[in-house]
Parts: structure tokens; sequence; C-alpha cells
């Protein structure tokens, strides 16, 4: 246990980061379950679902509802709301600003802004209009480790000059070891001394707990994390672990034990994320786990010498 934890929130991203596992296919009784439990356990936010807006993506008929909220919906899914705050993630240019009600007609408590950090100065319009409507933003700069230093220089000044609440340290690939983390948490809190941040890590190489530790006790304020680490591919940082080691007398084991009892390993058996050893090489190589994705999903998917093969041997790699 670790003092230098005790400012730490944690926001559960199941649901959201999840459903890009079973295209959000969860049944009302699995969220409530979940709900219930992370309130229990004392966790700060339970992210439950995306805010995108269905017309301006592909394939919206055929996902779950927590893949496009309905605030009406989700007032009969949460009828007595907890102390677990609400939130829900919005991708720049995959959302209408009139779908988002003010926060006093929504459930929803804390809105996040995903980008990538070239289109940081479109985010934070989005996170200007969501904090004039009353919620809690943060903005997620994905991919970090494929932003050259010029660009973070650049995307720092129009952060330090918005109204934004929390800025993410995002490692999309999984490919961030301890000592980018620490480099990186060092170079938000210099440049960006007046904002709160966070930290969203995957497990592709088995550091995602640790890195997150790394982050908290640098000053990193919002924890995500996932029940049974279930998310995109290698998955994220395990809530379980987290409520478990953060040094906060509110957090709780036990319910989180008992959702992955009940729910999580019966949904495993069905689904599958977590380490394995495709996501391990697209870590290692600080790619996009796409490309492991599909090879999971093909009858190659245990191929993983060919699959190194085709990852390593740049005239290779796009003739499959």
């Amino acid at each position: 246990m670790n003092s230098k934890t005790s400012h730490c929130k944690i926001v559960d991203c199941t649901i959201r980061d999840g459903g890009l596992v079973n295209n959000w296919d969860f049944s009302v009784e699995f969220v409530q379950h979940l709900y219930k439990s992370l309130n229990d356990a004392g966790v700060d936010y339970m992210e439950i679902g995306y805010k995108n807006s269905p017309k301006l993506l592909k394939g919206a008929e055929s996902a779950g509802p927590w893949r496009f909220l309905d605030d009406e919906f989700l007032k009969t899914v949460i009828p007595n709301k907890g102390t677990t705050k609400l939130s829900a993630l919005v991708d720049v240019g995959r959302v209408d600003e009139n779908d988002i009600l003010p926060r006093s007609e929504s459930l929803l408590d804390l809105i996040r802004v995903a980008c990538y950090a070239k289109d940081v100065d479109k985010g934070l319009e989005l996170v200007k209009l969501f904090s004039d409507r009353g919620y809690e933003t943060t903005l997620n700069i994905m991919a970090l480790s494929n932003v050259m230093e010029n660009q973070l220089l650049e995307a720092f000044e129009l952060i330090n000059d918005s109204v934004v609440d929390v800025v993410y340290i995002v490692d999309s690939y999984g490919s961030l070891k301890p000592n980018d983390v620490s480099y990186l948490t060092e170079k938000f809190r210099k440049y960006l001394p007046n904002k709160r941040l966070g930290a969203h890590m995957h497990n592709n190489l088995q550091l995602a707990f640790a890195n997150t530790l790394i982050a908290a006790e640098g000053g990193v304020e919002l924890l995500d994390a996932s029940v049974y680490g279930m998310g995109r591919a290698a998955g994220n940082c395990n809530t379980e672990l987290l409520v478990s080691q953060l040094q906060n007398p509110r957090y709780k084991t036990r319910p989180v034990l008992d959702m992955i009892e009940k729910y999580m390993i019966p949904l495993r058996e069905k689904e599958e994320w977590g380490y394995i050893i495709p996501y391990m090489i697209t870590g290692i190589l600080d790619e996009h786990p796409r490309s492991a994705m599909a090879l999971r999903d093909s009858e190659d998917k245990d191929k993983a010498v060919d699959f190194y093969d085709r990852m390593t041997t740049p005239e290779l790699s796009h003739s499959k």
C-alpha cells in the first residue's frame, strides 16, 4: 500500500471499453449488477458506454445500446443512482452535439472526449460545449507513443487555455514501459500545471497495472480500469487490482470479486480478451492491435511466428 495513491479516483470502463470485445452486447441485468458492485466497492466512476451518434458510424444497428447511450434508456437501467458517478466517452467526429442533453436532464456526470494529438483543437471545442452544459470533462489524447514532441507541446498550449478538467495519458497500443509512463507523467505535469491528469493503460505487455500505479504515484488522479481487465484486445488495468491496492479506506475488493464470479468468468468463456501473444507482438512493435485482432478472428489465430515475421518484415506486412 502506498500513501502516494490516496488522491486517486477509479474510472471503471468495463462497459465502454469491454464493449469493443462483444459489440456492447451486455444485458441490462449485467450492467445493473456491475453498477451495484462498483458502487458497493466505492469506485468513483462507471463509464457506462459511448455517447457517439449512430448516424455518424457504420454498423450502428448491430451494436448494443451501450454504443449509443440514450438518456431515457439510462434512467430505466439505473433508477436509483448511488455515489458512483456515470461517465460516457465520445470520439471527435463521431458525436452530434444535439444528442447531448444538459447535465441537469441526464444521469451522466462526466463526458470524456477522445482524440488524436492532431485533433486536440476539435476535441477542446467539444469539451467547451459539454462543460457549458454542466458536465465534468476530460480530454483523452490517444496513441501517445506515436506523437512527436513538438506536436505534444503545441497541444499542451491549447489545453492550458481550455476549460477541460482532466487530461489523459493514453497508452492506446499497450506499448509504454514504466519509465515511459514516468517520463510522460512528468512532462504532462510540467506543461499542464493547472490541469488534473488521468491514465488509461492497455495490457499488451502485462504492464497495465504497474504503469497505472506509476502514473498514480506521479500525481495522476483519474485511473481507468475494467473488471477482470475486459477491454479491446489485450484489455485494461484490472479494477479488482486497483481497489485492492490503492490507499483509500473507501475501496472494497469483495463486491468486484462477486461481479467477476457471477458474470465475468462466464463471459470470458465466450469472449476473448487479455494478454495473448499476437497482442504482445503489436505491443512490442508499438502498433495498433487491429492486425492481431484480425488474426485472432481467423483460422490461423495461433500462428504467432508467422504473424511476428509478417509484422517485422516490411515488404511482407501488407501482403496478406
